[in-house]
């Protein structure tokens, strides 16, 4: 009965409505080989003009500005030393994304291009634990008149939507922590095995989960869509990945190929 009521969900949100049926372009359609990198505007707009779903990374500058941007290190996208909370959004808007001319947007940015033309998955990043990154994109968001959902593996990002916007359909992001530890030859501890089985759910009671799509049948997973929990899964790279869990899910993410 303690397991069954951790990991439950608060069912039948009915803002999900409109997300269902899309496929979400991961991080924008981008390539980073190309002039539409990860997170950039230039991959938002490729997502629009293809009718895809958002999904995008949100974190905050040093002055509290929320980013578009997933790493929390510079070094793999901008080639710039540090965390992208050391600089100020002004900084941060002068580094160039994979040696293009597209920069870090913010995401005041994304959300005046997107204009509610296609649902947005935002997902808070929390390397850095810091709830702030939830109250200062919120203050952004709640004038937002497209549909949006948020979404973390950090399970107080979303007890802080819990808390203080929780008519906000929310969903936690989770996969099979302890097999990646030991694919690094790395130990988990009982964080990971917590966050595996979704027993950190009791705190943020999410709407939907959000699932690696190599676990599509974990216990855990199977035991929320059993109880009536809507699923999303990320991220597919390749349409034999999506043939192998096409039905499974109610929401999927992708990148690298055209999804149908």
């Amino acid at each position: 009965a303690l397991y069954l009521g951790a990991v439950s969900c608060r069912n039948g949100h009915p803002g999900l409505r409109e997300f269902r049926g899309w496929a979400y372009a991961h991080r924008g359609l981008h390539d980073n080989e190309t002039d539409a990198p990860e997170n950039s505007m230039a991959a938002f707009r490729a997502a629009l003009e293809a009718s895809y779903g958002i999904e995008l990374d949100i974190q905050l500058s040093s002055d509290k500005v929320p980013m578009v941007f997933h790493d929390a290190d510079l070094m793999r996208i901008c080639g710039v030393e540090g965390k992208i909370w050391d600089y100020t959004c002004a900084q941060l808007q002068e580094m160039k994304l994979f040696d293009t001319e597209e920069t870090i947007p913010t995401l005041a940015e994304a959300l005046e291009l997107i204009d509610g033309q296609v649902p947005i998955l935002v997902e808070y990043k929390m390397d850095k634990v810091d709830t702030d990154v939830c109250a200062y994109s919120h203050e952004l968001l709640k004038d937002y008149e497209g549909p949006y959902a948020v979404q973390s593996f950090h399970p107080f990002a979303l007890f802080w939507y819990r808390q203080n916007a929780k008519d906000i359909p929310r969903g936690i992001l989770a996969k099979n922590f302890i097999r990646d530890n030991k694919e690094k030859g790395e130990k988990s501890d009982i964080i990971d095995f917590l966050t595996t089985n979704l027993m950190l759910n009791v705190l943020g009671y999410p709407d939907f989960i959000a699932f690696d799509w190599r676990d599509a049948d974990y216990f855990s997973l199977k035991l929320c869509r059993l109880m009536g929990a809507p699923t999303s899964t990320w991220t597919l790279k390749d349409p034999a990945h999506y043939e192998e869990v096409k039905g499974e899910f109610d929401l999927y993410t992708f990148e690298g190929f055209p999804m149908q």
